[in-house]
């Protein structure tokens, strides 16, 4: 085993793969989702779970101890074991009655009071009415472990009821799903053969409990009107079925189909599925079909899968599909009743528009149960039990591929429908100067030379939209017409993001094509009657920010002059409203405030006025307490703002803020060299990758995509130009960041005062 680099040690104690068992394939994807959002925080390792010392399991390197657990003696040296390792500071111990020896899996009693480090237990069954012997063996359980975890409402309503456990021990975290793309079932029927079917599945490891039987009696029936109904059995027997009974259930399964004359219509694919194909499976999916016959089945992995591919769910009342399932995404049918199956089918059967709103419903209500988000919240536990000094959240990988998609010749679609481009929004100069920023931003970080193509793109769509007098429209329908919104809508701030684009492409002119950066300098001079015209504060804020880029290249004292009459009215405007506790340019917080404060420190580094810097301070500063909480961001509320005096709203939270704030902070960093803005950029950044109020991930680490804003309970999974974009700007920003040393021997920036 190697040496662990001053890392807290968390041990599993589970089945892992490759032996063939649904807890170990959920602790894989937990530790693999664990090991991918917080690898500088934790080294996880296994002690896989076996039930004889005669198992040829062959065992990945995280794998460090193995125990059989029918075996007294192996489960004293374990013990020992995991004791006398002074790098194990945490055991997560995975249970089920039939994972552990003994008649209720007993011996793990001989097991717990020998491990003197905490213990976190997960349950993945909770019987009621348990009889006196199980009932004894959880409270043991609970008397060992310092937190309790179960993976449903009911399951945690069952411990308290029916064990008697205090239930502030307990935590709810659901069973994982895996982050899969809305699009492409159609693709995948054609490359599996089943074009124009209508494919019912099920899977899972194979058993009587399955009970697969109810949906192949009433298939006959199902056909009379539905003949290209095509049912796939998927997965393999379970192992200790095959020791115990052989492959009877199957061959009665199979003699089954044949007395039915179902050949055509069941396919028995017996293999352990890879996640990939299993996934492929579950994807070309119609509707899925849960008809376990077991009343106590607390959770299913199978059954949150199939939802989170995107499957409307036909199952039996199992305590898990009781929470999860509603009339928006499946139905219910008896246990064990064909008749109840083929009633509940036959309306679904009729209406494919209907499967689809299941199907995308389904696949929306399980956002919030993928893998990444699922490790936050066992990180959140850790965390309770062995704390760490700093939480580091791993980056993603940079990928532009979703920003792409949004673009087409004449520029970058505004909306999408999850991930789909969709047309009928249009486009706005707003969305096309932000993705020029950030396409340069990112081809000095790749020198991909193919996105060239794209900057030229966003550049002409911003030549486009700009008038006669030098002035921009922002609204622009798919016929490449302006739309009439252009006349209703105050477009400073659009126009003063167009200025912050093209200086910044002059600024980066020696990384871009000569024919690039002057048609940019070109729309820039063009502007040059109505810049010193501006009111609106944002609008003044990003002319400041593409002056101040062009003014690196090309410094001039009109320039600096210009630069400061606009700095000056937002110091015109923060002396009309600053006093009573209120440090501010207006009396509300609204949207992209991180910007006025970091214009006048863009101001005072070209002009050297300490009234621009001392402002900016105290106002950044104001606004850094009012939207940093001790660990994460909480940006401003886009329901209805934060009025003067008022309690902020806590919900409504939007990426395009997050990014703004961390370029922002970027700013602060870079001029002033004050180490604590560097940080706070950090902290604000890892909003986006789940250290927000609702503990979810913000970015599609499929496409490289960010989802639309943060609600209540939920995100907004459609994948807009605004925040997408935004994303991979603040991503960049970090990589900018990174490679910059701290400069520690600077003042702390709480003595700057207003002045």
């Amino acid at each position: 085993m190697s040496q662990y680099p001053n890392k807290p040690v968390v041990l599993f104690l589970t089945s892992y793969p490759t032996r063939p068992c649904g807890i170990a394939t959920f602790s894989k994807d937990l530790i693999t989702a664990i090991h991918d959002k917080f690898s500088g925080n934790y080294e996880l390792r296994v002690c896989a779970l076996e039930n004889s010392n005669h198992n040829n399991h062959v065992y990945p390197e995280e794998v460090i101890y193995q125990l059989n657990t029918n075996s007294p003696i192996d489960i004293l040296k374990t013990g020992a074991k995991i004791n006398n390792d002074p790098n194990i500071q945490l055991v997560c111990l995975q249970h089920e009655f039939g994972l552990w020896g003994g008649k209720y899996g007993n011996l793990l009693l001989d097991l717990l009071p020998l491990i003197k480090k905490p213990i976190i237990t997960v349950f993945h069954t909770v019987l009621p009415n348990p009889n006196k012997e199980q009932k004894f063996i959880i409270k043991e359980i609970d008397i060992h472990s310092s937190k309790l975890l179960v993976m449903t409402k009911s399951s945690a309503l069952l411990l308290a009821k029916d064990y008697g456990i205090i239930s502030k021990k307990v935590h709810v975290i659901p069973h994982g799903t895996h982050h899969i793309s809305w699009n492409g079932q159609n693709t995948l029927k054609r490359r599996y053969g089943y074009t124009d079917q209508i494919v019912l599945s099920t899977f899972g490891l194979l058993g009587p409990n399955k009970n697969i039987e109810t949906t192949i009696l009433a298939l006959p029936d199902l056909i009379k009107s539905h003949p290209k109904i095509k049912f796939l059995i998927l997965g393999q027997t379970h192992p200790e079925i095959i020791k115990n009974e052989g492959e009877s259930y199957r061959s009665y399964l199979e003699k089954l189909v044949d007395k039915l004359a179902l050949q055509n219509h069941v396919e028995f694919v017996n293999r352990y599925l890879s996640l990939k194909e299993l996934l492929e499976y579950l994807k070309l999916t119609d509707i899925y079909i849960f008809s376990s016959k077991d009343p106590h089945q607390a959770v299913s992995g199978t059954f949150a899968y199939a939802m989170s591919c995107g499957c409307p769910v036909i199952s039996t009342p199992i305590p898990h599909a009781m929470e999860e399932l509603d009339k928006k995404s499946g139905r219910f049918f008896d246990f064990e009743n064909p008749k109840s199956l083929i009633k509940t089918l036959t309306p679904l059967l009729k209406n494919r528009l209907k499967r689809k709103q299941m199907a995308l419903h389904a696949y929306q209500k399980t956002r919030t149960t993928r893998w990444e988000n699922i490790a936050i919240a066992y990180h959140d536990i850790f965390q309770m039990t062995v704390p760490t000094q700093n939480v580091n959240y791993r980056k993603p990988e940079i990928n532009i591929d979703h920003i792409l998609k949004l673009t087409d010749k004449f520029g970058m679609i505004q909306f999408s429908k999850i991930t789909k481009p969709d047309p009928s929004s249009g486009y706005t100069l707003d969305d096309n100067a932000r993705a020029l920023i950030a396409l340069i931003m990112y081809y000095k970080n790749s020198a991909d030379h193919e996105v060239l193509s794209y900057i030229s793109t966003y550049l002409d769509f911003i030549e486009y939209c700009q008038n006669e007098d030098g002035t921009f429209q922002n609204y622009v329908d798919y016929q490449k017409q302006f739309h009439k919104l252009n006349h209703y809508v105050n477009l400073e701030d659009s126009n003063g993001r167009a200025i912050w684009a093209l200086g910044f492409v002059v600024a980066n002119g020696a990384h871009l094509p000569k024919s690039i950066v002057e048609k940019a300098d070109s729309c820039l001079k063009n502007t040059s009657p109505w810049l010193s015209k501006t009111s609106s504060p944002r609008a003044i804020a990003f002319v400041i920010k593409g002056l101040h880029a062009f003014y690196e290249i090309h410094p001039s004292e009109e320039l600096k002059r210009l630069i400061a009459q606009l700095a000056d009215k937002l110091i015109a405007r923060f002396i009309a409203t600053y006093g009573n506790n209120w440090t501010w340019f207006e009396n509300s917080f609204t949207y992209a405030n991180s910007i006025l404060p970091e214009a006048l420190i863009l101001a005072y580094d070209i002009t050297g006025r300490l009234i621009y810097r001392n402002i900016g301070i105290s106002t950044m500063n104001f606004l850094i307490s009012h939207i940093f909480l001790k660990e994460y961001i909480k940006v401003i509320s886009n329901r209805g703002w934060l009025q003067r005096d008022n309690i902020q709203e806590s919900h409504g939270e939007q990426p395009i803020d997050v990014s703004y704030t961390i370029l922002s902070l970027k700013v602060f960093f870079q001029i002033l060299n004050i180490e604590h803005y560097h940080i706070l950029a950090t902290r604000a950044f890892s909003w986006f990758l789940g250290n927000n109020q609702i503990r979810q991930v913000m970015y599609d680490p499929l496409t490289g995509g960010c989802y639309d804003g943060l609600e209540t309970n939920n995100v907004n999974l459609n994948e807009g130009a605004e925040s997408s974009v935004c994303f991979l700007m603040a991503r960049l920003t970090m990589e900018e960041l990174n490679s910059v040393p701290y400069k520690l021997n600077i003042n702390s920036i709480k003595k700057s005062k207003v002045t």
